[in-house]
């Protein structure tokens, strides 16, 4: 099952298991579990401290991986390849005794949890954003006692995905209620459950040279120059990575043939660490004032000061604001094509936006879904010319355009569309049971206020030195009015406005 290359790499890793380790697998006479014990043998042939037997857990095909001689241990029920297979590595070694890289305080925190947690996670092996929380959960499960996790991949589990009514992933459920859904890292998940989070120390920092706010790739890229200034640096972010983290392949970052956004995003935050940097991660800006420095609230009520303010805050899934998006939110409207997509299987869905993004997605799926219907506002889709021609030489596509939508309609899920001629004024309604929104990027700029000024989108204004109207704030990335969204232009905006940073503050 495992090719030659990932095999080998896979041995290497097992070398680093700190101790005996058992995998209890439960398989049945189906086709999934059969390869399922096969992949677990052949990952037990890589190493002599895992050895392998049978056991009858909750559901089949699953396994959990235990300390020898424990009972409990991280399951996966589904076999964990695609974007878990990181995953399925990470647990091993995890449950051995190797430590997760993890701050100490986050560690704490997690040791102090009180009472007994029973989560399972519902995903899909084509989800890029699903590792970020099963790993999560994978972490908290090992260090805290009282605390179980399961991945199960919706794909085998397809009744309890039905039952459930769940229709976006990662799903997470906890003792039986639903948790959470969307991506969320390690320190939300912390603050959901409660814990502290101590983070009154932020406002004792002292002032920075440089403050970025926003971890994305402007972001990072801003943090890295200044830093190599010499000059005191932080960074401020919500999570690190930003919208590259909801980025699957990616082709065009000069120098680097193939990328997908999760993997971008952890470089970044390793390159970034590199360097004596201040990250403060988790914290979402409030507010921003200037004073005597420049002063950034963030929603806990921390204050962060800093001679220079870089704002790198990046932008957000353009919503269509019309009745039912916001009801139907992960349950049958989404965002994300490769992330939810598989869970639309068989089913009829309308993708809105006839751009790049709404035409892929469209496209991708087309091989999943029994229809597509793709709504364009204007008379013409936008989408380049060799995706046009792939998206009508589909059989199961429909494509309307000059069309506006009105109404998103379900009860407890999606159920259909409402849309309407916007030369006649006619309008149509579809059954289905799904809609992924792909309209475009809003720039993450609300909180600002008037602080700064802002274009009619909401793009903050900057000349070519990325100055603001306020002397020094700076900004850079997605966030500011600049025509291109690129991830490599949002790189080299980030840099220019650190130069420039560094050259207003040597000038004052």
């Amino acid at each position: 099952m495992l090719e030659k290359e990932i095999k080998s790499q896979l041995a290497e890793y097992l070398k680093l298991l700190e101790s005996d380790i058992q995998i209890k697998v439960s398989a049945g006479t189906d086709s999934i579990s059969g390869d399922l014990a096969g992949f677990i043998e052949e990952v037990s042939t890589l190493s002599e401290k895992i050895t392998v037997e049978k056991e009858s857990l909750p559901r089949t095909p699953s396994f959990q991986i235990c300390k020898k001689d424990e009972k409990k241990g991280i399951t996966f029920a589904g076999i964990p390849l695609g974007h878990e297979f990181n995953s399925f590595v990470l647990a091993l070694l995890q449950v051995s005794g190797r430590p997760p890289k993890i701050e100490e305080r986050v560690k704490e925190e997690i040791e102090a949890l009180k009472g007994e947690f029973h989560f399972e996670t519902y995903v899909s092996l084509s989800c890029h954003n699903c590792p970020e929380v099963v790993q999560a959960l994978n972490v908290i499960s090992v260090l805290n006692p009282g605390i179980t996790h399961t991945m199960i991949d919706g794909a085998v589990f397809k009744k309890e995905v039905e039952d459930k009514n769940i229709l976006a992933v990662p799903a997470v459920y906890l003792n039986g209620e639903f948790f959470g859904g969307g991506r969320m890292e390690l320190e939300e998940i912390l603050l959901k459950l409660g814990a502290s989070l101590d983070t009154s120390k932020i406002s004792e920092r002292e002032p920075f040279d440089v403050l970025i706010v926003g971890g994305g790739p402007a972001g990072a890229s801003a943090a890295i120059y200044a830093a190599r200034k010499g000059i005191r640096t932080g960074i401020v972010a919500e999570r690190f990575g930003g919208q590259v983290l909801d980025t699957l392949g990616i082709e065009n970052l000069i120098g680097t043939k193939y990328t997908e956004g999760p993997k971008l995003a952890q470089s970044l935050e390793e390159h970034v660490k590199n360097y004596d940097v201040d990250i403060i991660k988790g914290q979402r800006a409030k507010n921003l004032t200037k004073k005597e420095l420049i002063e950034v609230e963030l929603e806990n009520g921390a204050v962060l000061k800093s001679k220079a303010v870089i704002l790198s805050t990046g932008a957000r899934w353009r919503k269509v604001n019309v009745p039912g998006e916001e009801e139907f939110k992960n349950k049958g409207v989404a965002y994300c094509p490769h992330c939810d997509g598989p869970l639309f299987k068989g089913k009829r869905v309308a993708v809105i936006g006839g751009g790049n993004s709404g035409i892929e997605a469209a496209i991708d799926l087309a091989g999943v879904a029994e229809h597509v219907t793709v709504l364009e506002f204007l008379t013409e889709l936008k989408a380049d010319a060799v995706l046009q021609e792939h998206l009508y030489s589909l059989p199961n596509v429909t494509v309307y355009k000059n069309v506006q939508t009105k109404e998103i309609t379900g009860s407890g899920k999606v159920n259909g569309i409402t849309f309407s001629d916007r030369e006649t004024g006619e309008e149509k309604h579809l059954e289905l049971e799904g809609v992924f929104v792909q309209i475009g990027l809003a720039a993450n700029t609300d909180w600002l206020g008037d602080t700064v000024n802002r274009n009619r989108l909401g793009e903050i204004i900057v000349d070519n030195r990325n100055n603001t109207n306020v002397s020094g704030i700076f900004a850079a990335g997605d966030c500011i009015d600049s025509p291109y969204k690129q991830i490599i232009i949002s790189m080299g905006s980030g840099a220019n406005a650190a130069l420039s940073a560094f050259d207003y503050l040597i000038r004052n």
